[in-house]
């Protein structure tokens, strides 16, 4: 009966999210929609098997399974950890860099602090424990939706064809030079310009990326040149050369493609790490386009998902820490 009960709002939820995938795939919603779905079915799950009403595989299948998350979670702590100090080593000691490894200490410092509090019944400790599960459970719900959803949107496919193909900046290295990850991106744009091109109907190309302050000139300027130099012609490549983050991209992308073509559509090019945050900004700025991704460095990429989700749960901030908190003061309550 209790999985019946659970098994229901799962069905519900998945439902909601195929409602709101069909009507706009750009929401952090729909994320969470599919993330509670999956863990209601998986309590569902775990019921059954506790109730004794599961066949034997399934038994066998959801403990196999349990098992492996146990040992996962330590092996996921060990990885990052192993991951923040190879990030160091390559890109620098920058905080971005920092996140993969401090993850993998926050796991390892949660899962030390309830085997100690169980070894030592200490009651502070207990309380301490039991607000940090509630509030890692709350974190790793979001980061584990996130992760699902981001990897099925980037694999969502995107109308032919387009008006525009809006190329994302990343910052230039020696003042000048564009990087392996910018190449990437421009690399992934000349694709779709000539797979549509082949079709006889070329869009044009936007480069996106203003002058930073270690930078010879605009980003989009050494894109541009980029772009030319692997054959794509000059009259297909417009320049958006003042936008200093993600969102000034867009939104001075937009303004330019509205100003040729008001009724467009586009695609907006970034790598594959940051597409569902680009595209929670780009149907935030009105644009009127899908977001997809190009190739990252294996090594590079924990460290800059952590650093997209980090950057999605604090600009909700104030409902995301305010739930934080009480889920703290839940779980120092419930400890007592």
């Amino acid at each position: 009966m209790a999985s019946l009960v659970l098994t229901i709002p799962a069905g519900v939820s998945f439902l909601l999210f195929l409602a709101r995938l069909r009507r706009d795939p750009r929401r952090f919603s729909n994320a969470v929609l599919l993330g509670l779905a999956l863990v209601l079915l998986t309590v569902a799950l775990l019921a059954q098997v506790a109730d004794g009403s599961a066949p034997g595989p399934l038994v066998a299948a959801v403990t196999l399974t349990v098992l492996l998350l146990a040992l996962g979670v330590i092996v996921l702590a060990f990885f990052l950890i192993a991951n923040g100090v190879q990030m160091v080593r390559k890109e620098g000691l920058r905080p971005a860099n920092l996140l993969s490894g401090l993850a993998g200490l926050g796991i390892l410092g949660c899962v030390a602090l309830a085997l100690t509090a169980y070894d030592t019944d200490s009651t502070p400790l207990w309380h301490m424990a039991g607000a940090a599960i509630l509030v890692a459970g709350y974190v790793s719900f979001l980061f584990l939706s996130f992760l699902v959803y981001a990897f099925l949107y980037g694999r969502l496919a995107f109308r032919q064809d387009v008006d525009f193909v809006v190329i994302l900046g990343s910052g230039l290295i020696g003042g000048s030079r564009v990087p392996p990850l910018l190449a990437s991106r421009l690399e992934r744009a000349r694709a779709v310009y000539e797979q549509q091109a082949a079709r006889g109907t070329p869009p044009v190309l936007i480069t996106s990326g203003g002058q930073g302050p270690d930078e010879d000139l605009p980003e989009a300027h050494a894109m541009a040149d980029h772009l030319a130099t692997r054959g794509v012609p000059g009259d297909h490549v417009l320049r958006e050369d003042r936008s200093r983050t993600t969102e000034e991209n867009l939104r001075f992308s937009r303004a330019i493609m509205q100003e040729r073509k008001p009724d467009h559509r586009c695609v907006v090019v970034t790598n594959n790490f940051h597409v569902f945050r680009a595209a929670l900004t780009a149907r935030r700025t009105g644009v009127n386009g899908q977001v997809i991704g190009s190739p990252t460095a294996a090594y590079f990429w924990p460290s800059a998902t952590i650093r997209e989700f980090a950057a999605i749960f604090l600009h909700h901030k104030k409902a995301n820490l305010g739930l934080c908190a009480l889920l703290a003061l839940l779980g120092t309550a419930i400890t007592s």
